[in-house]
């Protein structure tokens, strides 16, 4: 049975009138959605680059990483040359990403996967970071094992109005069962709400 462990309190701290204009919706994220997930997330791309990423990264100390994090923070916010940002854009990975994206048509707002070093693998767009490796969605997914899922806490998006919510699981070899890195996947919980009620 797969691991999963739920966190539906919600993160932002909302004033009473707030609260009472933009409450959560009432639809959850249940297995079915994250087995489906899974199915999609799970495919040839995804598991080559991450073969490739564990043979090409393995010999990297931490301060490397931290140096290749810096450049990623710098870059990302540039007008111009992002040799690291452009890299990884370009990626068969990224390019799949982006159309699943593009295909679930608003349900989901962001997706990336990460390497067995945390490091990103794959986006559908550009993150804050490049390194995730000391945050829950790493820690409790890749260094946990192979089946694990971790659901982390709703939040209202303030500049678009939307109720969001990120799904992260572990990513394991589908030869030898070993976890390769993390996925992970930010819901548009009001859309999921909007098909819940129209039984779409």
């Amino acid at each position: 049975m797969r691991r999963v462990l739920s966190v539906f309190a919600l993160a932002a701290i909302l004033s009473p009138a707030a609260t009472a204009a933009a409450e959560a919706p009432q639809a959850q994220l249940n297995q079915a959605d994250i087995a489906e997930m899974r199915g999609w997330i799970e495919v040839p791309v995804t598991i080559t680059t991450l073969r490739g990423l564990s043979d090409e990264q393995g010999a990297l100390s931490q301060a490397e990483i931290e140096a290749l994090d810096t450049a990623w923070r710098e870059q990302r916010t540039q007008i111009g040359d992002r040799p690291l940002v452009a890299e990884l854009m370009a990626r068969p990975l990224s390019n799949y990403l982006i159309r699943r994206q593009a295909q679930a048509n608003g349900l989901y707002t962001e997706i990336f996967v990460v390497s067995d070093r945390g490091l990103n693998a794959g986006q559908s767009a550009v993150t804050s970071d490049y390194w995730q490796g000391d945050e829950a969605k790493f820690t409790e997914t890749f260094e946990v094992g192979p089946d694990a899922v971790f659901v982390d806490a709703a939040e209202l998006h303030a500049e678009s109005g939307i109720w969001r919510q990120q799904v992260n699981f572990t990513i394991a070899d589908p030869d030898s069962g070993k976890p390769l890195g993390a996925v992970t996947i930010e819901v548009n919980l009001t859309e999921l709400a909007r098909r819940r009620s129209v039984g779409s």
